[in-house]
């Protein structure tokens, strides 16, 4: 048989429900409905209820059937007209046999039946005193035989993780649950929080806040759904409930109708675990929305099950102030945002959320279901947590859902509770940036003190360069004269190297090697030293002989090797501007230099074609 989806809906008067199926025969159907039994049967779909009030055969009920759509129809009078029914949009408790809505274990000693019933209806009747501070559980000798501890919803698992090792970092941050106490996995969890805190990270996000601004001001849907509840909270009972306001989509109601339903027998200390294991899950999913502004993305399951120290580190809290704590310091610590606004933003949605009741709170947690499915292997927190909150929250009275908005609501939450200094640390960072703001003032009262002086500077810096300008004219005086002798041993130079292929044949009709071509006059400096060379007197004598030898082997009348030596002799002659450096001296045939006192090689070289000699 198939289970169709199916709607319910009601006024003061009737009950309605609505059934689609689509490939049924609408000509073959059955229909049952006594007190709060109703049974509906059109092949191949069977659907079975059990409803929150009781309704009645009395021939005012009617059923229709819409063949575009393939919906059944069905209006059903209540038996006590006024009458609200609470919860029809619980549907997979709706689902569930009558026989199985009891808590009771299928097969028990007959000894423990009575104290079972006690307990149940205590569970029914008491009212839970949020604000008795817990005893920490303390694990026994007997409890640790079997080496294997519990976790999940209400520890009601154990052993799950040894089976999935793989992928068990990738979930939680706890190594080896199975085997690890309830006290260790917290001290074990501080201890990680108090390493992963970053100083710097929080105080950048608290000073360079512009991106956390932007996220706080969105508004989730329950923000309106809230408003909605408190302005109608003077009206009836029927129109302030939660199911005004809360709206499930299709695929919610779908995921709703694949649970399968359940029972659970839980003691008061798992009571207590599984509400306070509600709030921090809620916390962690009402972050994740405000930072994300409603989107999902491929960190949506990490932040959720990270900032979530009963889903990351198998916790088990004692008190709502423990919750809220450990809250804090997970933000503080592993997400993107680091910001204190952000937790006290997720405290306000979450007292929202319960306040509008278990529809909102079921709507929270199916969406966080979806979030886990999607993401592999985050899965498997479904299967510990979230389906079982799932299951059970539809079968949680109003009434304790409100006590523990209200307690939740009165409990406080301080800096000074996180325990990582950070008063200490944001009184540091203003009294850093005071002094930096006292810097820049003093810094721009000094740039005010500077045109003045700069002007002063500026007098001074102008005569100065009226005087290096005088300088300068007297000194480019002297660099055109040096420069005009500079360019005539420039252009000496110039001639030998042109010439430096060829062979050369000094006075004396030697050969010379080519490395004795390169005359290189760098300044004025290489003058003084060349000038200043002294050469002995019997050097001088030998000199002038071998000069008058080499003009009497000579045959050329104006021979081009004489006529260079006398052409470099004139130009020298010329350059020299002291009279008395050189002495001409007439005799036989030829003019002759003297040898002066301090060598110039420009006396001695010729230059002569090859093809001459």
């Amino acid at each position: 048989m198939i289970t169709p989806a199916f709607e319910l809906s009601q006024d003061p008067d009737f009950l309605t429900i609505i059934i689609e199926v689509p490939y049924a025969r609408a000509s073959e159907f059955d229909l049952y409905f006594e007190g709060e039994d109703f049974k509906f049967y059109a092949k191949p779909y069977f659907l079975r209820l059990t409803l929150p009030g009781r309704i009645v055969e009395d021939g005012r009920e009617k059923a229709s059937y819409n063949t575009d759509k393939g919906t059944f129809t069905i209006k059903l009078p209540k038996e006590s007209p006024g009458q609200y029914f609470e919860g029809l949009d619980m549907l997979t408790s709706l689902l569930a046999p009558k026989k199985s809505r009891s808590a009771k274990h299928l097969v028990e000693e007959i000894e423990q039946t009575k104290a079972a019933s006690t307990e149940l209806s205590e569970e029914e009747e008491e009212e839970f005193d949020w604000e008795i501070e817990q005893t920490p559980y303390k694990e026994t000798a007997e409890s640790t035989l079997p080496l294997q501890y519990r976790y999940g919803f209400g520890n009601l698992r154990s052993g799950v993780f040894q089976r999935l090792q793989d992928e068990l970092s990738d979930v939680i941050d706890i190594k080896d649950p199975d085997q690890t106490p309830v006290d260790e996995r917290r001290r074990k969890r501080l201890a990680a929080e108090a390493a992963k805190f970053d100083p710097d990270h929080y105080l950048a996000d608290l000073f360079e806040d512009e991106a956390i601004q932007h996220v706080l001001k969105y508004k989730p849907w329950w923000v309106d759904a809230h408003k909605k509840m408190i302005a109608l909270q003077g009206e009836s009972h029927q129109k302030h409930d939660s199911h005004t306001f809360v709206v499930f989509s299709e695929e919610e109601r779908e995921q709703l109708r694949k649970f399968t339903n359940k029972s659970y027998l839980l003691d008061k200390r798992s009571r207590h675990h599984v509400y306070l294991g509600l709030i921090d899950i809620l916390l962690a999913y009402c972050y994740e929305i405000c930072v994300n502004e409603g989107d999902k993305n491929v960190e949506s399951s990490w932040n959720v099950r990270k900032l979530s120290a009963t889903l990351c580190w198998l916790e088990c809290f004692t008190s709502i102030h423990d919750v809220l704590v450990s809250f804090g310091r997970r933000v503080l610590c592993y997400p993107l945002h680091r910001h204190f606004g952000l937790v006290t933003r997720a405290f306000n949605d979450t007292v929202m959320i319960l306040q509008l009741g278990r529809a909102a709170v079921l709507k929270c947690l199916l969406d966080i279901h979806k979030i886990f499915r999607e993401n592999d292997p985050a899965y498997i927190l479904n299967d510990l947590f979230i389906t079982d909150y799932c299951i059970w929250i539809q079968k949680t009275k109003s009434k304790k859902l409100a006590a523990l908005s209200e307690s939740l609501q009165k409990t406080t939450l301080a800096k000074s509770h996180i325990g990582f200094e950070l008063e200490e640390l944001e009184a540091a960072a203003v009294l850093v940036q005071e002094e930096e703001s006292e810097l820049k003032a003093a810094g721009t009262v000094s740039k005010q003190q500077l045109p003045s002086s700069e002007s002063e500077t500026s007098d001074s810096e102008e005569s100065s360069s009226t005087s290096s300008s005088e300088t300068e004219g007297s000194n480019s005086d002297e660099q055109e004269s040096s420069t005009s002798e500079d360019g005539k041993i420039n252009s000496l130079q110039g001639m030998l190297q042109e010439e430096g292929t060829a062979p050369l044949i000094d006075c004396n009709g030697l050969r010379q090697g080519t490395n004795t071509s390169t005359f290189e006059v760098s300044d004025e400096k290489s003058k003084v030293s060349l000038q200043s060379t002294s050469v002995p007197g019997k050097l001088i004598e030998e000199l002038e002989k071998q000069m008058h030898t080499a003009i009497r082997l000579s045959e050329q009348p104006e021979g081009l090797a004489t006529a260079s030596c006398f052409a470099l002799q004139e130009q020298e002659e010329n350059r020299v501007s002291e009279p008395d450096r050189f002495s001409k001296v007439t005799t036989g045939k030829g003019n002759f230099l003297e040898v002066p006192s301090k060598t110039n090689p420009l006396l001695f070289l010729c230059s002569t074609n090859e093809d001459e000699d």
